[in-house]
């Protein structure tokens, strides 16, 4: 039996995700079940293009946050929040402390990119 090995691991966010899995589609002309039903639900809570999201990670990366890593920046940019409450629970889930002048500069960022509701 083959043993995988992982060489290299690199965070995506949900767009990119979801454009991987077009690539894919269109190179096997049809996904797998599991494939399918990550498709729905991205095709469901994905709003923002894939330029859209490289500028804002972009953007949150050159703000020079101390110990703010791409996981982070790509689960911000996923979950796209509209307070900085909810900015604050989003960075809860990690071992990160972020002064209140920094989640004001990423609000900043994020709040350029928010849907507009309709």
């Amino acid at each position: 039996m083959s043993k995988p090995e992982i060489l290299s691991e690199q965070p995506i966010n949900m767009v990119d995700l979801k454009e991987e899995l077009k690539r894919i589609r269109k190179r096997d002309n049809d996904l797998t079940f599991r494939g399918n039903r990550t498709d729905e639900y991205l095709n469901q809570f994905v709003t923002l293009k894939p330029k859209e999201v490289e500028e804002m990670v972009e953007k949150l990366q050159k703000l020079n946050i101390p110990r703010l890593k791409d996981n982070m920046i790509h689960k911000i940019v996923d979950i796209l929040p509209r307070t900085e409450a909810e900015l604050k629970l989003i960075l809860q889930g990690y071992t990160l402390t972020v002064t209140g002048e920094n989640i004001n500069k990423i609000m900043k960022v994020v709040t350029n990119y928010l849907p507009k509701k309709r």
